[in-house]
């Protein structure tokens, strides 16, 4: 059995890709799911695959489901259409586009073919991780949890020690407003 690895890149940022390791009888809507959980997007969006060339071109759709729009050709679907069916050449590309609205593209590029099944890979599965992924919906940081803790640890709460409100009148190097001029209290 052929098991086929993918580049998948972030289309913003080449930088940022997802490798995935998949069988060749394996369907689009498995690479799909793969894909989304790569980069931590939710399933919740319409979505299509093209088969590209190197050019990066779009050609035949494979989609999720058949849409209200026009189409210039009847799409495969991803739950009926194997991945090794529409693998053309040995550097086969494809496009991925997520929401709609949002347009979300990946570029998705085979890297090898191997005929070697590893016992320790859940196929689809992800076997290499480059860069920071986008954030679906916006932010998205290493602050997260991240900063909860750092709070616990140091007690950031107001009312701390060290830690007083913006504005609070200590009266050390405050800046007042006389005529337009501004004075200090280091001037006096």
């Amino acid at each position: 059995m052929a098991i086929l690895k993918f580049r998948i890149y972030w289309e913003e940022d080449d930088a940022v890709y997802r490798d995935i390791a998949i069988k060749h009888t394996q369907n689009f809507k498995e690479l799909h799911d793969t894909i989304l959980k790569a980069y931590e997007f939710d399933n919740k969006h319409k979505a299509t695959f093209y088969r590209s060339n190197d050019a990066w071109q779009r050609g035949k759709e494979i989609s999720l489901e058949k849409y209200d729009k026009k189409y210039l050709a009847e799409p495969l679907l991803m739950e009926e259409t194997t991945i090794g069916s529409e693998i053309r050449d040995p550097n086969q590309k494809f496009i991925y586009v997520y929401d709609f609205n949002k347009n979300w593209a990946f570029l998705i590029e085979l890297i090898s073919v191997s005929k070697e099944e590893s016992n320790k890979i859940a196929y689809p599965g992800v076997v290499r991780t480059e860069g920071i992924a986008p954030s679906q919906y916006g932010t998205k940081g290493l602050v997260g949890d991240k900063l909860t803790e750092v709070e616990e640890k140091y007690d950031l709460s107001s009312g701390a020690e060290g830690f007083g409100e913006e504005g609070e009148d200590d009266g050390v190097g405050e800046e007042e407003e006389e005529g337009g001029e501004e004075v200090t209290g280091d001037e006096f």
